[in-house]
């Protein structure tokens, strides 16, 4: 199961200094694995991002989902506000979650 968290547009400035002319929202949810729900002490939680660009002829989504990240829920809503004020998108969403567990700081 997955619960919406928030979501946003990039930037235009941002998205026009990478010359992209199109607009992409990005989504950020928190994934409750229904397996360990049963029992709420051992839920597990992760996170999915999908990135939707609106491009003139089509619509191209990506998504990433981060299955298994924390027991604890506080963390995982504390990391998806940090994703989405940065605007991180599901491509190098793996490497920043790599950064938080080897600072310890959110993991």
């Amino acid at each position: 199961m997955k619960t919406f968290f928030g979501s946003i547009f990039i930037e235009k400035e941002k998205l026009k200094e990478a010359g992209v002319e199109y607009p992409i929202k990005v989504e950020y949810y928190k994934v409750i694995n229904e397996d360990e729900f049963i029992n709420k002490d051992k839920a597990k939680y992760g996170i999915n991002i999908v990135k939707t660009e609106y491009k003139k002829d089509n619509i191209n989504v990506e998504d990433k989902t981060i299955k298994y990240l924390s027991n604890n829920e506080q963390k995982v809503d504390d990391i998806l506000k940090i994703l989405k004020e940065n605007e991180v998108t599901p491509i190098c969403v793996q490497d920043v979650i790599c950064d938080f567990s080897k600072k310890s700081v959110y993991l």
